[in-house]
């Protein structure tokens, strides 16, 4: 398996005068469990769409597992899941499963039908009849049937009540488990992140803002409060004043003032304080930062 699963450089996608996405750069290790974080029209779906060869870029570069994104070179090894779970309404489950063997070049039945079967989901079911969450888990085995060396899913979870939301991705870690892919989803929702991605990806206004493994992002931001003077601002990356009281989102460890109470970040503030830079007020700290 590659050692980097996505690499952009400069990557951009217009729509007519408008930039989706503009100068991202990103590396995702393989083997990550990927969070992909930003508001509606971020450019996260339209990353995704690039990605899986569903979109053309309009500059830069992008290569997946190695390689650059057509059908005759990579995308057999990627399988990708929409916000809609699209698949054919009036097939059975059955046959949804047999036209992914006839469509891929990479399937393996049995992984299917192994899953379905552990849910209870009928065979010969219309795919229009099943509930949201049946529907998800369906898509989730049927992608999972091409053995995908990366799995890329769009909201998957965004149109789910929270059992059906909690089943989902309970099965996607375990497959996770079982092949090592690399996984990338992305969501709105920064908490049902938290507990099961290990690298994090934030977009906002078509831009990279924040791009790296949790654990280290976490370990290199704190939380400052305090008076309302600003220490080292060159490591300030967002400021927030209340009266005489400032809270400061800091990016590195070097020593702080006694008069500054120091705080360990989580990932949601780390996250909605990248996201509140708006581009036009961002300091020459906030965008080395970011």
């Amino acid at each position: 398996m590659n050692e980097i699963a996505i690499r952009t450089s400069g990557l951009g996608k217009r729509y007519r005068q408008k930039w989706a996405l503009r100068g991202c750069d990103i590396e995702v290790p393989a083997g990550r469990v990927v969070g992909l974080v930003g508001p509606n029209g971020a450019g996260k779906s339209t990353l995704m769409n690039l990605a899986v060869g569903l979109l053309a870029p309009t500059e830069g570069t992008l290569e997946v597992l190695g390689r650059e994104v057509r059908a005759d070179t990579v995308l057999h090894r990627v399988a990708y899941i929409d916000q809609e779970h699209t698949m054919y309404r009036n097939f059975t489950v059955r046959e949804m499963v047999k036209t992914g063997r006839k469509l891929n070049a990479r399937w393996d039945d049995r992984i299917a039908f192994d899953r379905l079967a552990e849910l209870n989901i009928p065979l010969d079911s219309r795919v229009g009849a099943l509930s949201g969450g049946q529907r998800a888990q369906v898509a989730l085995a049927v992608a999972l049937a091409k053995e995908p060396e990366l799995l890329i899913l769009d909201e998957p979870v965004a149109s789910l009540d929270p059992l059906a939301r909690r089943e989902l991705m309970s099965v996607l870690m375990e497959a996770k488990a079982d092949t090592g892919c690399t996984v990338v989803l992305s969501s709105h929702v920064v908490s049902e992140l938290e507990r099961l991605c290990d690298y994090l990806i934030v977009l906002d206004h078509g831009r990279t803002r924040l791009v790296g493994d949790i654990d280290e992002l976490l370990d290199e931001h704190r939380v400052l409060t305090g008076p309302s003077g600003l220490p080292e601002p060159e490591r300030i990356v967002h400021r927030h004043v209340d009266g005489e009281r400032s809270s400061l989102l800091m990016r590195g460890n070097a020593p702080v003032d006694p008069g500054w109470a120091v705080q360990r970040v989580n990932l949601e503030e780390l996250v909605m304080r990248y996201l509140s830079l708006a581009a036009p007020q961002r300091t020459g700290a906030a965008e080395v930062a970011a």
